[in-house]
């Protein structure tokens, strides 16, 4: 990361940056509750960011620290390379190229859609800008309206427009999606995907749910305790978690206690298998993570584990077994095996694709906490 003196140099040398957003060692408290500690991110140019984590965890507070409705007490926030908030400054909203939509839209009632998203613009011009975001945000022909006349949906689109039309550095969404219904939020979350990407609009998506994370994020940051646990493109956030709590929060894993024997690593539910070159820890214990993908199961009397609960999801069935051993894993089978609750089963852990081990609650070997390289 840049110091501010560093950022200072680096613009005097005429040095561009492809970097929209960067925060360095922020920190926020209110009286004596710590709500975000020493918070890093990068994000380019035309990026979204998804950050997810549990309630309470610092998300809402960050962004309001980036559009300046908080002041930080320590750290930096640079905007397309511009320090807009330090220990020595900071610049209010209106100073700032950064828009937010928040969770209730705050659309004003009596306005049309037209004027809802022209409020803040220039005359000059206005319309022109105006009717261009309506078309990208798919909304054409719906201007005249006042947004009691608007779905969900379309209302969640015309506060998008509006903060899209003042042309942001930077925008943020906040649980953007929270109001709306299941089937409406899976159809709407990829609408708007798919407008911020042709926009080109660098974003940072805040929300609890993880598999919209997923989704939504070119970059996927975990944020624990006001920290940031882990940041990186989904598919390694997901399948190469840096900590236990990274695996437990972006889906559901079970964590076997290994033993090593020669070259082979042994556990309840057979082997497990490491990528070439693994070495494990000579001291720390070690155990393997597992998905509910990861294990076979089998009905046999002879099995090491009893199914104890099962959970049916149309494609598949999640089997709760408690092994010999009292350990209790998660099993996912396809929807043509149906073994009852309370039959003895053999499980085995896939051998098709190597597994994840940690020790004391890191991944081994080690995973970049920032593993994605702007």
């Amino acid at each position: 990361m840049i110091g501010l003196s560093g950022l200072r140099k680096r613009r005097s040398e005429g040095v561009q940056t492809d970097i929209a957003l960067r925060c360095t060692g922020v920190s926020k408290s209110f009286d004596t509750t710590i709500a975000v500690e020493e918070f890093d991110i990068e994000v380019k140019r035309g990026q979204i960011l998804a950050l997810v984590g549990p309630s309470g965890c610092g998300k809402t507070t960050v962004l309001r620290m980036i559009a300046g409705l908080e002041v930080l007490d320590t750290g930096c926030i640079e905007i397309g390379g511009e320090v807009v908030a330090s220990n020595e400054r900071h610049s209010g909203p209106d100073k700032r190229s950064v828009g937010i939509v928040f969770q209730d839209y705050a659309l004003f009632p009596h306005m049309t859609v037209k004027a809802n998203v022209g409020y803040g613009l220039d005359r000059k011009g206005r319309e022109e800008r105006v009717e261009e975001v309506l078309e990208l945000v798919g909304l054409n022909g719906l201007g005249e309206r006042l947004p009691s006349e608007l779905s969900g949906g379309q209302q969640q689109r015309v506060a998008l427009a509006r903060t899209l039309a003042l042309r942001p550095d930077v925008l943020l969404l906040d649980e953007p999606f929270s109001n709306l219904d299941a089937g409406l939020r899976e159809r709407v979350r990829a609408e708007i995907r798919d407008i911020l990407k042709a926009a080109g609009t660098t974003t940072v998506f805040v929300t609890h749910d993880q598999q919209e994370a997923l989704f939504m994020g070119d970059l996927v940051g975990v944020q624990v305790a006001g920290r940031i646990e882990q940041v990186d493109v989904p598919e390694l956030v997901f399948h190469r978690p840096a900590t236990d709590f990274v695996a437990r929060f972006m889906g559901m894993a079970d964590f076997l206690p290994v033993e090593p024997l020669g070259n082979r690593l042994v556990t309840e539910v057979g082997p497990a298998r490491a990528v070439p070159g693994f070495e494990p820890p000579e001291s720390a214990p070690l155990e393997v993570m597992a998905r509910p993908d990861d294990f076979v199961l089998a009905p046999s009397e002879d099995g090491q584990g009893v199914v104890i609960s099962r959970v049916f999801q149309g494609w598949a069935y999640t089997y709760e077994v408690e092994l010999n051993s009292g350990l209790r894993i998660h099993c996912q089978m396809p929807h043509l095996l149906t073994i009852e609750v309370g039959q003895r089963v053999l499980v085995n852990l896939r051998r098709d694709h190597p597994q994840m081990f940690f020790s004391e609650g890191h991944a081994v070997p080690e995973v970049p906490r920032y593993g994605y390289q702007p």
